[in-house]
């Protein structure tokens, strides 16, 4: 096992198998403008494989194989599609946990926020079955102002990200709604907001 204070790798199944993982930070963003928040939606391999072995669990009978073999009727790619969180693994040197948040914003979603209109929520362990990573929640407000592009993370990268706002009146309608696949970032981020934030909302 090699450690520091970002990343370690471990070897759990033998030597051709290793698991990376680093800390990370995730952003729930509020359009003040359009009353919305604002989240993100991509695909996610690993989403889709389980919805492979769900309707084709006669993929994963031979686990000897090296590689799967092909479907007649593959899934189609949305099956793997999951709302997010604004987020992003911390693997830049010298940067704070704010500063990369900041970053992801404008590179996932296209606002230019500053440290200063950050406030941290809280932290907590996300992969605890696989990595036991620690990610670091805040909330930020922005407004049609503060936006500088459309966001849809880096390509070269392959982060092929869609921006989506989810109307504050439908929001937990939304975070329950087992039809949208969701991490359980987003459900207890709206949560949080609505108990911490929606209060003190002026009424209309």
């Amino acid at each position: 096992m090699v450690v520091n204070q970002k990343i370690a790798c471990w070897v759990p199944l033998g030597p051709q198998c290793s698991v990376s993982f680093q800390i990370s930070v995730s952003i729930l963003i509020f359009n003040t403008s359009r009353q919305c928040f604002v989240v993100v939606k991509q695909f996610r391999p690993a989403v889709y494989m389980c919805e492979v072995e769900r309707h084709h669990p006669e993929v994963f009978q031979n686990q000897n194989k090296e590689s799967f073999p092909s479907l007649e009727n593959p899934l189609p790619a949305v099956v793997g599609v999951t709302y997010e969180l604004c987020a992003g693994i911390v693997d830049k040197p010298g940067l704070s946990l704010e500063e990369i948040a900041c970053e992801e914003i404008l590179e996932e979603c296209g606002y230019r926020v500053s440290t200063a209109d950050l406030r941290r929520i809280t932290s907590y362990r996300s992969g605890v079955g696989v990595t036991g990573s620690r990610q670091t929640l805040f909330y930020a407000e922005v407004n049609d102002q503060m936006r500088s592009s459309g966001g849809g993370g880096q390509p070269e990268e392959g982060e092929l990200i869609e921006v989506v706002e989810i109307p504050l009146g439908e929001s937990m309608k939304f975070a329950y709604d087992e039809t949208f696949p969701k991490t359980m970032g987003v459900i207890f981020s709206f949560m949080w907001f609505h108990n911490n934030i929606a209060p003190k909302l002026p009424k209309k």
